[in-house]
């Protein structure tokens, strides 16, 4: 779908915590994912999330989360934003909005990057590649394929129209859907489909043939497990995952075992701990300026104040804590100092059942965010205790090399 120069938007269900949301909250309309009837099919709990009705589980978040570390989950994901970028000066353009070294991305190759406010709070973080011509827009056209988050993709397209020039062309691909295959068994079961994928590494896609349909594949994922993620022609995405769930490695995983395995892994959840107060040094992704180039340049929003928090250190800092006890602490909880006084808040938390401990992500004054500090916490009246610890709580399992 060719978007028009007016900003579009479109409501939708806030990201929080899943038990959270009810259906007083939702829209009266919630939009129905490609595989809707797929999910329900198989015992998929449906719950309102990004303005889309979502399978939260399945078997269960426990053994879903587990089986997706020991072998590989099927995610739909569908709910994100798909878009094509192309145009005249389109690197120069975009890099007016993200820190990222657009122009130094290779074809096929994937950056995570985050769109910016002006005064360098985050908007949304995102995934682009760059795509080879052909892909979109008639022979001969290249261009940059980007995937926002689901509950900001109408505001992220409303952000992209108004801020770059008419001679950039929007695509909402909207007629495709989007898989994710999690997980250290996720190469074997893909590539008996689609042979060619084990070539690919980390951050790195291509586009493959699936019996006539035409997929495009990236190695990459939000667990911290090696995977894969897949854009595949709506119409023929049940025909897809069927494929897939045949494979003895695959079952169908929900929402709830996404969101602790990549609290495990690190992977921050915009809405929660990122927003557009965060800077990207303050969340602690000091890798999304690290172009020297970009840097040097210091053109994208908020670069003034970004560069000296990353000189000088921001006044807030993301850590990772362990929670002592089985109870873990939630998203809102607060961060005490030795006087009672709220000096920092949790964005998210939960039992993870890798590490088999509570863990959270919170943010707190940079001068207490050294691994080792202890703190105490209050949820609800209740104090817990806790010490901020190395972050990813588990190692990420990326193929950064092929193996063939």
């Amino acid at each position: 779908m060719m978007l028009p120069r007016a900003a579009v938007r479109r409501f939708s269900v806030g990201v929080r915590k899943l038990s959270d949301v009810t259906e007083a909250e939702a829209p009266e309309t919630l939009d129905l994912l490609p595989l809707d009837a797929w999910h329900r099919a198989r015992g998929g709990r449906m719950v309102p999330f990004a303005g889309y009705e979502m399978p939260v589980q399945y078997e269960g978040i426990m053994a879903e989360h587990l089986w997706v570390r020991e072998s590989a989950g099927l995610f739909d994901v569908s709910h994100m934003g798909q878009l094509f970028l192309s145009g005249d000066n389109l690197d120069v353009e975009l890099e007016k909005l993200i820190p990222a070294d657009v122009a130094g991305v290779k074809v096929d190759g994937q950056k995570y990057s985050l769109l910016l406010a002006e005064n360098g709070g985050i908007l949304d973080d995102l995934m682009f590649t760059r795509w080879a011509g052909g892909e979109q827009g008639g022979p001969g056209t290249g261009g940059i394929y980007m995937v926002v988050n689901g509950a900001c993709k109408w505001d992220d397209i409303a952000h992209l129209r108004e801020h770059l020039p008419d001679e950039i062309d929007i695509n909402h691909m909207d007629e495709h859907a989007l898989l994710a295959l999690q997980g250290p068994k996720a190469v074997d079961a893909l590539s008996r489909i689609v042979p060619g994928v084990e070539a690919l590494v980390f951050m790195r896609g291509g586009r493959f043939d699936w019996g006539g349909t035409r997929l495009w594949i990236s190695r990459s994922g939000y667990t911290g497990e090696d995977g894969f993620e897949i854009s595949v022609p709506a119409e023929h995405v049940a025909a897809l995952a069927d494929a897939l769930t045949a494979q003895p490695e695959v079952k169908p995983i929900g929402l709830g075992a996404r969101d602790s395995l990549r609290l495990e892994a690190d992977l921050p959840l915009y809405g929660h701990d990122l927003d557009p107060e965060t800077t990207p040094i303050m969340a602690a992704l000091n890798f999304a300026v690290a172009s020297k180039r970009r840097r040097e340049e210091a053109n994208f929003p908020g670069a003034e104040r970004i560069l000296v928090e990353r000189e000088n250190g921001p006044i807030q800092r993301r850590v990772g804590l362990i929670v002592e006890g089985r109870q873990p602490v939630r998203e809102g909880a607060m961060v005490l100092d030795d006087e009672g006084n709220e000096v920092g808040r949790v964005t998210s938390g939960g039992f993870a059942p890798t590490v088999q401990k509570p863990i959270a992500m919170a943010y707190v004054p940079t001068g207490q965010a050294e691994i080792g500090t202890r703190v105490t916490l209050s949820q609800r009246g209740k104090i817990h205790h806790g010490e901020i610890v190395a972050m990813p709580f588990v190692p990420h399992r990326y193929v950064r090399q092929s193996k063939i």
